[in-house]
């Protein structure tokens, strides 16, 4: 008998269908991997079986879990249900954390609220899931807020939340994304655990074919709100019966082709030595300072014009703050970074101008990185104002078209705002804004990890592209190292602050020398490893 049953899930917002007919079961125990572009209607799905659509959702069919009409169930019940016996882990963790409460606080209030424990007893749970969840409380205690943790450390915190309970169903929408590999192979593995130790069914939504190949018994292909194609994963992904099915494969190992244009011979573009940065830790006692966190420790790397290199590593080993600090947004502990000649060190605001024109960056979010007030002609041409001469407004509209043009959007596309866009397309107004000053290096923090294989596919195409024809240098920070593979001449694997490997990226990471480049090239994922794997255990 299943655990849970859709039938026939039809859901409109508006005059809009997002969901038209979608049949879907898992078993007590069982992995179901629900997987599609984005829009396909997957965490729609999620949201109807947790009751948590807008007031203007029309929703039809069935949704049965563990005997219980979901759609008809009052809230009453639904709230005893929510976080007891279905638990959710939503992809943005920042946004899923009360920001005002400690992570500790946060995790017990759940054990607390459902059974009925005492203080003592939900904090002495709460360490154990964490713990299990990689936050041991020696390094994360839990008086630590959410503002004080990594991308990645907050997403193990929602995972702890959702599993501290043992759910009998738990829903997890992309809990890795955010996630460096190992950290990623932890997680999954503790989830599959979760499954096997209570019996828990997993609805595992997901835009990574090689995390839902490893992990799922049975997958789900969606697209358009309607279910594409459904069976057993090894055979579904090998078989590939389904056009969609076979496209989405194939974009999951797409690699683009590309040119090397950098000049390996000239002058230095960027020249970072013997970067270190420390943060104060919180004080031991009113007189006695806490021993400070070396966050960046003496790092020392180069890149010449034209050149794409990785910075790769675990979740919280310095990289986003690195990154901070060639940008001039961090001033670093000691050290200096020098751009194009010029020394950003202990340079104000208006020296620091000229340095911004030729550096630009794309976010991992670019959704949060957008005011959604503006239209898309003002958040592009945001950088120009670093130009020595301000373009008139006719000369910013035409500048504006051309950076839209080059990403592959229109000149109608300007007098649009960031939510009339799908994710690929906002994060290539990112891209454009980037590329208006014309920039001679980009610092890319993440900038297809929350994306849908298809359109991380066109973003990296992208990239390649105008590496190619404009000659820009990019430093892609990046946990994904398929991305590192595809798009970068060189590497650089960091490591507690530490640059301890660096070189040609396929030499790197085919033959690691480092234990944690042998380690990150160890536990990251593979379509096709998954699915011969998974082949041969299934006979």
């Amino acid at each position: 008998m299943s655990l849970l049953e859709i039938e026939g899930l039809d859901l409109s917002i508006g005059d809009s269908r997002i969901l038209k007919g979608v049949d879907l079961s898992v078993a007590p125990g069982e992995v179901m991997g629900l997987v599609g572009e984005s829009g396909s209607g997957k965490s729609m799905t999620a949201l109807t079986l947790m009751r948590l659509l807008p007031e203007a959702a029309r929703v039809s069919g069935r949704v049965t879990f563990s005997g219980i009409d979901i759609l008809a169930a009052d809230e009453a019940r639904m709230c005893a249900l929510r976080g007891d016996d279905i638990g959710m882990v939503f992809q943005e963790p920042m946004t899923a954390l009360n920001p005002v409460k400690s992570i500790g606080e946060q995790v017990a209030e759940g054990i607390r609220w459902h059974t009925g424990a005492n203080r003592a007893d939900a904090e002495a749970r709460a360490k154990t899931i964490l713990d299990r969840v990689g936050l041991p409380e020696s390094r994360f205690p839990l008086s630590r807020y959410p503002h004080e943790l990594s991308g990645g450390q907050r997403q193990r915190v929602v995972i702890a939340i959702a599993c501290a309970l043992k759910p009998k169903l738990l829903i997890a929408d992309e809990p890795t994304t955010a996630l460096d590999v190992m950290l990623q192979a932890q997680i999954l593995e503790l989830l599959r655990d979760l499954v096997d130790e209570n019996r828990m069914g997993l609805l595992l939504i997901s835009h990574d074919l090689a995390v839902v190949a490893d992990m799922a018994d049975r997958i789900t292909i969606m697209r358009s709100g309607e279910v594409m194609e459904a069976g057993e994963t090894a055979r579904t992904l090998s078989e590939q019966l389904h056009p969609y099915t076979r496209q989405l494969a194939l974009a999951s190992m797409h690699v683009p082709e590309r040119s090397k244009v950098h000049a390996a011979n000239g002058p230095n573009l960027l020249e970072v030595q013997q970067l270190t940065r420390d943060y104060p830790s919180r004080r031991v006692s009113l007189f006695t300072p806490g021993e400070p966190t070396r966050a960046v420790d003496h790092v020392s790397f180069s890149m010449h014009a034209g050149q794409s290199m990785a910075l790769v590593g675990r979740s919280g080993c310095g990289k986003s703050t690195l990154a901070r600090m060639i940008l001039a947004l961090d001033r670093p502990t000691s050290g200096d970074i020098s751009f194009r000649g010029m020394s950003l060190a202990g340079k104000s605001e208006s020296e620091l101008r000229v340095a911004r024109r030729d550096m630009q960056v794309v976010f991992q979010d670019p959704y949060g990185s957008f005011d959604p007030r503006h239209r898309v002609e003002r958040l592009v041409s945001e950088p120009l104002h670093l130009l020595y001469k301000r373009p008139t407004p006719t000369e910013r509209r035409e500048m504006v078209a051309r950076a839209l043009h080059e990403v592959g959007l229109g000149a109608d596309d300007m007098h649009k705002y960031p939510h009339e866009f799908s994710g690929g397309q906002r994060q290539r107004i990112s891209i454009a804004r980037a590329l208006i000053t014309r920039p001679k290096l980009i610092i890319a923090d993440e900038p297809v990890s929350a994306l849908d294989v298809s359109i991380r596919a066109q973003i990296l195409d992208l990239f390649a592209e105008l590496n190619q024809r404009l000659g820009v240098a990019y430093l892609f920070i990046t946990h994904d190292l398929t991305v590192a593979r595809a798009i970068t001449d060189d590497v650089m694997v960091m490591h507690e602050g530490k640059i301890v490997e660096s070189g040609r990226t396929a030499d790197v990471l085919d033959n690691p020398r480092s234990q944690a480049a042998k380690e990150l090239v160890a536990a990251a994922p593979d379509l096709h490893r998954a699915i011969v794997r998974r082949l041969r255990e299934e006979g």
